[in-house]
């Protein structure tokens, strides 16, 4: 360990004193748990020389033969949680946090600054390194800055926090990678956690402080945000102007020059006083695939030029993913009205809808209040080790503000098909079918299977079961949390607005076993049906259609979405797959499967009911004549019904079978 403290002169303008660093590159140190052998270095509940330290390794290091090593196996991460606190709680200055940082093959690192010298109170920010890629979020707003890695490699990461302006930026091997305006403006430690599927090396640890005296005038770029990290997105991008000096700014050009094509603002008659802030939005720029320098700059500050230009543009590299064609990722949240920590995740479920809308399909799975669907939160918690959590195309459990990385890995998976969804909506009667269709690209089997999940925004209750516990009211315990640390605890329900619902999962949260038959072709169109009757509360302008194909392993493959009046606009399709699936809502359980299809000399209709119904079932061909009709009475549970089609012309025929006046149809192929 090396720790120096030392006083120093102006080193730039509006920089003082450096006050104090810290450098540890651990070759002092034996192999071994790390806290005992340190007077710097501890953990989260300050127990040293057990399962929380970090240990000091030969096996990587950056420089010199050792480092420090990370690794958890466990769903909720740890039992590693080693802490290096700064001394005292940095508000004001340059504070530098430096380090090295060797991630694994295939696996992940993450860490996270608090804001407080009482640990675990508040977090200033998170740091994610996954997949290749680094994600950082303020526990406000996600992906503040992205950079990437190369694993297996050991790469620099600094964070640079002006916690006099607000101005906080992250660079990877000295290279910028996000600059913004940070939610939380203070510093305490730093708590190094391994996530479940983490192993990582940390080496050449170190920070320093120095303060900073504001100029005269001087505007400074304090966040560049190109509002998307996916080609092909078209995006709003924004620059902010802090006015970073003593001098109220009433004048300024910004320009965004983003792969060679600039845009250029002009911003008059403002009076933007010291520290405060003006965002500049630049609408309708398409992210483009590539490495591509983004630079903001300012200029013409007051008609003139500012005092510091060093802090007048800002570049960072854009090279967004490029999705597989077609994909859709799904996260699946575990929250409840019960629980204190699941604004958290209601923040980053709307934070991911808000960015990738395109691309994302985001369900909130209740559990224990009054938005439980039993047969969805009894299959998540069977994936899940805690609330809030969240599953994204039901891999790893992550927290759910650390769904990015497993995002954007899902994102580049060349799925299986392409889904999309059809319905009819009849008004009257409240009846959604569906039709999920399967585009395959790729060869697939009957190991596949198929759900359809609907899902609703803005969803509101008036019983004391719809407040929602709030671990961030107040704000001043627990921090800043997308608005709840302004509200109470718990949330009146009267203020309460919950998005993402899940409302039904058909036929279960497995899937349809019989979707599709035993050789999928490439090049394959095929089609599944579901029917729902919504309850008079739900509001149908609200309600997704979420089609989910799993692959053979359970893994969400790919997914389609859509709101009910764009399903219809694409067109209700009768089902060609091996089974077909309803459900109907606010009444009894209905199945219906037809196999096999396609028939030769029969067919047989397994019917699934969970209460005596009267039913009848109807064959029409495809000139809308009835070639068979049977009205079988009353029928309760499990039937099957024998179709002779021998007798039948080769061709498509719909079978329809009406349940207590409901009708659900599905297409049959005679061979």
């Amino acid at each position: 360990m090396k720790r120096f403290t030392f006083l120093a002169a102006s080193l730039l303008i509006g920089l003082g004193a450096k006050a104090q660093l810290f450098s540890d590159d651990f070759e002092a140190y034996t192999t071994g748990a790390l806290g005992p052998q340190s007077t710097s270095w501890s953990t989260w509940s300050g127990t040293e020389g057990g399962t929380e330290d970090g240990i000091v390794s030969t096996a990587q290091a950056s420089s010199g033969t050792k480092s420090i090593y990370f690794n958890s196996t466990v769903a909720n991460g740890g039992p590693q949680d080693c802490v290096l606190d700064f001394g005292p709680m940095y508000t004001s200055g340059v504070f530098t946090y430096q380090s090295d940082f060797y991630v694994a093959n295939g696996k992940s690192a993450y860490f996270n600054l608090q804001a407080t010298q009482t640990i675990g109170q508040t977090w200033a920010l998170n740091v994610n390194m996954n997949n290749g890629g680094v994600y950082v979020d303020d526990g406000i707003t996600s992906d503040l800055a992205i950079g990437s890695y190369t694993a297996a490699t050991w790469f620099t990461l600094k964070i640079e926090a002006n916690l006099t302006l607000g101005i906080w930026k992250a660079f990877v091997d000295g290279t910028l990678i996000g600059v913004w305006e940070n939610g939380v403006n203070s510093l305490a430690s730093i708590d190094i956690f391994p996530l479940q599927g983490s192993q990582f090396y940390v080496d050449d640890v170190s920070f320093d402080h120095q303060t900073y005296t504001l100029s005269s005038l001087n505007a400074a770029i304090s966040g560049l945000d190109m509002a998307g990290n996916i080609a092909t997105q078209i995006v709003s991008p924004t620059v902010t102007v802090m006015n970073a000096g003593s001098t109220a700014i009433t004048s300024f050009d910004v320009v965004l020059n983003y792969a060679g094509s600039p845009y250029t603002q002009n911003i008059t008659g403002q009076n933007l006083a010291s520290l405060a802030s003006y965002t500049v939005t630049f609408p309708n720029v398409t992210l483009v695939a590539g490495a591509n320098n983004a630079i903001a700059t300012v200029s013409n500050v007051n008609g003139g030029v500012d005092n510091v230009v060093a802090d007048n543009s800002a570049t960072i590299i854009v090279n967004p993913v490029v999705p597989a064609p077609g994909k859709m990722v799904v996260g699946e949240e575990g929250t409840g009205t019960w629980c204190q920590w699941c604004p958290r995740g209601a923040v980053y479920m709307d934070m991911f809808e808000q960015e990738y809308d395109q691309f994302w399909a985001g369900i909130a799975v209740h559990n224990g209040d009054p938005m439980v669907v039993t047969d969805y939160d009894t299959g998540m918690s069977g994936f899940i080790g805690g609330y809030p959590s969240a599953i994204v195309d039901r891999g790893t459990d992550v927290d759910p503000s650390a769904m990015g990385p497993d995002f954007f890995a899902r994102l580049q998976t060349a799925p299986v098909a392409f889904i999309q969804n059809g319905a009819t909506w009849d008004a009257a009667t409240r009846t959604l079918n569906v039709s999920v269709s399967c585009d395959f690209q790729a060869a697939a089997n009957s190991n596949y299977k198929l759900a359809c999940v609907l899902t609703e925004d803005d969803v509101t209750g008036t019983t004391g079961a719809y407040n929602q516990s709030n671990a961030y009211g107040g704000g001043a315990a627990n921090g800043v949390m997308g608005g709840f640390e302004a509200l109470a605890n718990p949330v009146p329900a009267a203020q309460m607005v919950y998005n993402h619902v899940a409302r039904a999962i058909a036929p279960s949260f497995t899937g349809l076993a019989t979707a599709f038959p035993a050789t999928v072709n490439s090049g394959d169109v095929l089609t599944n049906n579901f029917s729902f009757v919504l309850p008079a509360t739900w509001d149908e302008t609200k309600i997704h259609i979420i089609g989910l194909l799993f692959d053979p392993s359970g893994r969400i493959d790919n997914a389609g979405k859509a709101t009910i009046t764009e399903a219809v606009a694409n067109g209700y399709v009768n089902g060609n797959g091996a089974g077909v699936e309803d459900l109907t809502l606010n009444g009894p359980d209905q199945v219906m499967t037809v196999y096999p299809n396609p028939a030769g000399a029969y067919t047989t209709v397994a019917i699934q009911l969970t209460q005596e119904s009267a039913v009848a079932l109807r064959v029409v061909d495809m000139s809308g004549k009835t070639v068979a009709f049977k009205n079988y009475g009353s029928m309760n549970g499990a039937s099957t019904i024998d179709l002779n089609t021998s007798m039948l012309d080769a061709g498509v025929y719909m079978i329809e079978l009406t349940v207590n006046n409901q009708t659900m149809v599905q297409r049959l192929i005679v061979e």
